[in-house]
Protein backbone atom coordinates (compact mmCIF):
# COMPACT_ATOMS: atom_id res chain seq x y z
CA UNK A 1 0.00 0.00 0.00
CA UNK A 2 0.95 3.87 -0.04
CA UNK A 3 4.44 3.75 1.93
CA UNK A 4 3.25 8.08 2.07
CA UNK A 5 -0.06 8.52 1.46
CA UNK A 6 0.47 13.00 1.96
CA UNK A 7 2.58 12.51 -0.55
CA UNK A 8 0.42 10.97 -2.87
CA UNK A 9 -2.59 13.02 -2.07
CA UNK A 10 -0.65 15.85 -3.11
CA UNK A 11 0.52 14.55 -6.63
CA UNK A 12 -2.89 13.92 -7.08
CA UNK A 13 -3.85 17.59 -6.15
CA UNK A 14 -0.83 18.60 -8.74
CA UNK A 15 -1.85 16.03 -11.10
CA UNK A 16 -5.20 17.16 -11.46
CA UNK A 17 -4.28 20.79 -11.27
CA UNK A 18 -1.77 20.64 -14.42
CA UNK A 19 -4.32 18.25 -16.55
CA UNK A 20 -6.91 21.13 -16.52
CA UNK A 21 -4.34 23.30 -17.13
CA UNK A 22 -3.15 22.01 -20.33
CA UNK A 23 -6.94 20.85 -20.97
CA UNK A 24 -9.33 23.36 -19.82
CA UNK A 25 -7.34 25.71 -18.18
CA UNK A 26 -11.47 27.60 -17.22
CA UNK A 27 -13.44 24.35 -17.70
CA UNK A 28 -15.08 22.49 -14.57
CA UNK A 29 -14.85 19.73 -13.13
CA UNK A 30 -17.92 17.47 -13.84
CA UNK A 31 -18.58 14.38 -11.33
CA UNK A 32 -21.14 11.65 -11.18
CA UNK A 33 -21.74 11.44 -7.42
CA UNK A 34 -22.99 8.52 -6.18
CA UNK A 35 -22.48 8.76 -2.34
CA UNK A 36 -19.32 6.14 -2.45
CA UNK A 37 -15.94 6.34 -1.50
CA UNK A 38 -14.31 6.78 -5.04
CA UNK A 39 -16.88 9.56 -6.18
CA UNK A 40 -16.86 11.41 -2.89
CA UNK A 41 -12.46 10.98 -2.61
CA UNK A 42 -12.76 12.40 -6.46
CA UNK A 43 -14.95 15.50 -5.88
CA UNK A 44 -13.01 16.41 -2.71
CA UNK A 45 -9.17 16.46 -5.13
CA UNK A 46 -10.88 18.44 -7.63
CA UNK A 47 -12.21 20.97 -4.98
CA UNK A 48 -8.55 21.25 -3.26
CA UNK A 49 -7.28 21.34 -7.10
CA UNK A 50 -9.70 23.34 -8.40
CA UNK A 51 -11.82 25.53 -6.21
CA UNK A 52 -15.14 24.62 -4.97
CA UNK A 53 -16.35 26.41 -8.19
CA UNK A 54 -15.39 24.96 -10.79
CA UNK A 55 -16.63 21.40 -9.63
CA UNK A 56 -20.21 20.39 -10.17
CA UNK A 57 -21.42 17.64 -8.64
CA UNK A 58 -24.35 15.49 -10.64
CA UNK A 59 -26.84 13.23 -8.70
CA UNK A 60 -28.26 10.79 -10.97
CA UNK A 61 -30.48 8.14 -9.16
CA UNK A 62 -33.03 5.74 -11.30
CA UNK A 63 -35.62 6.31 -9.99
CA UNK A 64 -35.29 5.49 -6.13
CA UNK A 65 -31.67 5.38 -4.98
CA UNK A 66 -31.62 3.95 -1.14
CA UNK A 67 -28.46 5.93 -0.13
CA UNK A 68 -28.96 9.34 -2.23
CA UNK A 69 -29.27 10.88 1.28
CA UNK A 70 -24.71 9.97 1.30
CA UNK A 71 -24.72 11.49 -2.14
CA UNK A 72 -26.14 15.02 -0.46
CA UNK A 73 -24.06 14.63 2.28
CA UNK A 74 -21.09 15.26 -0.19
CA UNK A 75 -22.00 17.80 -2.14
CA UNK A 76 -23.22 20.07 0.73
CA UNK A 77 -20.09 19.45 3.07
CA UNK A 78 -17.92 20.08 0.27
CA UNK A 79 -20.27 23.19 -0.75
CA UNK A 80 -19.81 22.60 -4.68
CA UNK A 81 -22.54 23.33 -7.12
CA UNK A 82 -24.68 20.21 -8.45
CA UNK A 83 -27.65 19.15 -9.39
CA UNK A 84 -30.09 16.49 -9.10
CA UNK A 85 -31.19 14.31 -12.33
CA UNK A 86 -33.17 11.51 -12.13
CA UNK A 87 -32.79 8.94 -15.08
CA UNK A 88 -35.53 6.83 -14.19
CA UNK A 89 -37.84 7.62 -16.59
CA UNK A 90 -35.35 7.76 -19.39
CA UNK A 91 -34.62 4.42 -18.55
CA UNK A 92 -38.03 3.15 -18.99
CA UNK A 93 -38.59 4.82 -22.08
CA UNK A 94 -34.79 3.54 -23.63
CA UNK A 95 -36.01 -0.15 -22.34
CA UNK A 96 -39.44 -0.33 -23.47
CA UNK A 97 -38.44 1.25 -26.95
CA UNK A 98 -35.90 -1.36 -27.47
CA UNK A 99 -38.30 -4.05 -26.39
CA UNK A 100 -40.72 -3.49 -28.65
CA UNK A 101 -38.81 -2.38 -31.03
CA UNK A 102 -39.71 -3.92 -34.60
CA UNK A 103 -37.69 -7.18 -34.95
CA UNK A 104 -36.15 -7.47 -31.29
CA UNK A 105 -38.24 -10.94 -30.21
CA UNK A 106 -37.09 -12.22 -34.05
CA UNK A 107 -33.40 -11.69 -33.22
CA UNK A 108 -32.87 -11.93 -29.52
CA UNK A 109 -35.79 -14.88 -29.09
CA UNK A 110 -36.34 -12.41 -25.86
CA UNK A 111 -39.22 -10.15 -24.93
CA UNK A 112 -37.54 -8.59 -22.18
CA UNK A 113 -33.96 -7.05 -21.38
CA UNK A 114 -31.13 -9.55 -20.40
CA UNK A 115 -29.89 -9.28 -16.53
CA UNK A 116 -26.57 -7.93 -18.00
CA UNK A 117 -28.39 -4.88 -20.36
CA UNK A 118 -30.36 -4.38 -17.47
CA UNK A 119 -27.76 -3.56 -14.43
CA UNK A 120 -25.29 -1.90 -17.95
CA UNK A 121 -27.75 0.72 -19.58
CA UNK A 122 -28.02 2.93 -16.42
CA UNK A 123 -24.15 3.62 -15.95
CA UNK A 124 -24.46 4.32 -19.67
CA UNK A 125 -27.60 7.13 -19.00
CA UNK A 126 -25.38 8.97 -16.49
CA UNK A 127 -21.80 9.03 -18.36
CA UNK A 128 -24.19 10.47 -21.39
CA UNK A 129 -25.85 13.02 -19.02
CA UNK A 130 -22.46 13.79 -17.23
CA UNK A 131 -21.68 14.82 -20.67
CA UNK A 132 -24.65 16.81 -21.80
CA UNK A 133 -24.28 18.63 -18.13
CA UNK A 134 -20.67 19.74 -18.97
CA UNK A 135 -21.78 21.16 -22.26
CA UNK A 136 -24.23 22.95 -21.27
CA UNK A 137 -21.50 25.06 -18.72
CA UNK A 138 -20.38 28.23 -19.51
CA UNK A 139 -17.03 27.64 -19.82
CA UNK A 140 -17.13 24.17 -20.72
CA UNK A 141 -16.35 21.27 -18.64
CA UNK A 142 -14.44 17.75 -18.36
CA UNK A 143 -15.69 14.41 -17.01
CA UNK A 144 -14.64 12.64 -14.23
CA UNK A 145 -13.56 9.04 -14.22
CA UNK A 146 -14.18 7.54 -10.57
CA UNK A 147 -13.55 3.92 -11.51
CA UNK A 148 -10.15 2.67 -9.15
CA UNK A 149 -7.21 0.59 -10.26
CA UNK A 150 -8.82 -2.48 -8.46
CA UNK A 151 -11.81 -2.04 -10.46
CA UNK A 152 -10.10 -1.69 -13.54
CA UNK A 153 -8.18 -4.79 -12.83
CA UNK A 154 -11.27 -7.20 -13.02
CA UNK A 155 -12.98 -5.38 -15.01
CA UNK A 156 -15.37 -4.29 -12.62
CA UNK A 157 -17.21 -1.08 -14.77
CA UNK A 158 -19.53 -0.85 -17.37
CA UNK A 159 -17.73 0.01 -21.17
CA UNK A 160 -18.70 3.42 -22.05
CA UNK A 161 -20.36 3.62 -18.71
CA UNK A 162 -18.63 4.55 -15.72
CA UNK A 163 -15.66 3.15 -17.54
CA UNK A 164 -15.59 6.33 -19.34
CA UNK A 165 -14.52 10.16 -18.58
CA UNK A 166 -11.62 12.31 -19.26
CA UNK A 167 -9.12 12.12 -16.66
CA UNK A 168 -9.04 9.46 -13.53
CA UNK A 169 -7.27 10.11 -10.81
CA UNK A 170 -8.11 6.96 -8.80
CA UNK A 171 -6.89 4.67 -11.87
CA UNK A 172 -3.46 3.52 -10.64
CA UNK A 173 -4.27 3.16 -7.32
CA UNK A 174 -5.88 -0.09 -5.40
CA UNK A 175 -8.85 0.27 -3.14
CA UNK A 176 -6.82 0.30 -0.36
CA UNK A 177 -4.60 2.82 -1.45
CA UNK A 178 -7.76 4.81 -2.19
CA UNK A 179 -9.39 4.76 1.31
CA UNK A 180 -5.90 5.80 2.75
CA UNK A 181 -5.94 9.10 0.11
CA UNK A 182 -10.18 9.55 1.59
CA UNK A 183 -8.59 9.70 5.03
CA UNK A 184 -6.50 12.47 4.70
CA UNK A 185 -9.11 14.62 3.36
CA UNK A 186 -11.74 16.56 4.46
CA UNK A 187 -14.93 14.54 3.46
CA UNK A 188 -17.12 12.54 5.77
CA UNK A 189 -15.15 9.08 7.49
CA UNK A 190 -18.15 6.40 7.11
CA UNK A 191 -18.24 7.05 3.53
CA UNK A 192 -14.24 6.70 2.86
CA UNK A 193 -14.93 3.45 4.70
CA UNK A 194 -18.96 3.06 3.20
CA UNK A 195 -18.45 -1.20 1.78
CA UNK A 196 -18.42 -1.23 -1.96
CA UNK A 197 -21.89 -1.37 -3.94
CA UNK A 198 -22.66 -0.65 -7.81
CA UNK A 199 -25.77 0.05 -6.68
CA UNK A 200 -26.83 -1.34 -9.72
CA UNK A 201 -27.28 -5.27 -8.61
CA UNK A 202 -28.71 -5.53 -4.79
CA UNK A 203 -24.97 -6.92 -4.50
CA UNK A 204 -22.19 -5.20 -2.55
CA UNK A 205 -18.66 -5.49 -5.07
CA UNK A 206 -16.75 -8.35 -3.25
CA UNK A 207 -20.06 -10.50 -2.82
CA UNK A 208 -20.70 -10.26 -6.50
CA UNK A 209 -16.84 -10.63 -8.01
CA UNK A 210 -16.20 -13.31 -5.77
CA UNK A 211 -13.38 -12.41 -3.49
CA UNK A 212 -12.42 -9.35 -1.19
CA UNK A 213 -10.44 -6.06 -2.18
CA UNK A 214 -8.18 -6.73 0.47
CA UNK A 215 -7.41 -10.17 -1.18
CA UNK A 216 -7.81 -8.62 -5.07
CA UNK A 217 -5.30 -5.58 -3.80
CA UNK A 218 -2.62 -7.57 -2.27
CA UNK A 219 -2.27 -10.12 -4.88
CA UNK A 220 -2.01 -6.66 -7.57
CA UNK A 221 0.54 -5.40 -5.61
CA UNK A 222 2.63 -8.63 -4.66
CA UNK A 223 1.64 -11.02 -6.90
CA UNK A 224 0.93 -13.15 -3.88
CA UNK A 225 -2.62 -14.96 -3.22
CA UNK A 226 -3.23 -18.07 -0.71
CA UNK A 227 -6.48 -19.30 -2.73
CA UNK A 228 -5.42 -20.75 -5.96
CA UNK A 229 -8.73 -21.42 -7.22
CA UNK A 230 -9.46 -16.87 -6.42
CA UNK A 231 -6.30 -16.24 -8.45
CA UNK A 232 -7.61 -18.35 -11.20
CA UNK A 233 -10.98 -16.16 -10.78
CA UNK A 234 -9.20 -12.74 -10.91
CA UNK A 235 -6.87 -13.71 -13.83
CA UNK A 236 -9.82 -14.57 -15.57
CA UNK A 237 -11.86 -11.58 -15.11
CA UNK A 238 -8.66 -9.56 -16.30
CA UNK A 239 -8.13 -11.71 -19.40
CA UNK A 240 -12.00 -11.14 -20.62
CA UNK A 241 -12.08 -7.10 -19.55
CA UNK A 242 -8.96 -6.51 -20.74
CA UNK A 243 -10.93 -4.63 -23.63
CA UNK A 244 -12.48 -2.39 -21.48
CA UNK A 245 -9.30 -0.33 -20.81
CA UNK A 246 -7.55 -0.65 -24.30
CA UNK A 247 -8.12 1.48 -27.48
CA UNK A 248 -10.88 0.56 -29.51
CA UNK A 249 -8.77 -1.66 -32.65
CA UNK A 250 -8.42 0.25 -35.84
CA UNK A 251 -7.63 -1.23 -39.22
CA UNK A 252 -4.74 0.85 -40.69
CA UNK A 253 -4.61 -0.14 -44.76
CA UNK A 254 -0.95 -1.04 -45.92
CA UNK A 255 0.60 1.33 -48.14
CA UNK A 256 -0.60 1.14 -51.81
Amino acid sequence: MLTNPEKTRAELVTWIRDYFAENGPICSAVIGISGGKDSTIVAALCKEALGAERVVGVLMPNDVQSDIDDAKAVVKHLGIPYMIVNIGNAYCALTEAIVQGEGFFRVTGRNDLARDAEINTPPRLRMATLYAVGQNLPNGARVANTCNGSEDYVGYSTKFGDAAGDFSPLAQLVVEEVRQIGRLLDIPRHLVEKIPSDGLSGQSDEDKLGFTYAVLDRYIRTGEIDDVKTKERIDYLQRINRHKLELMPSFTPSKL
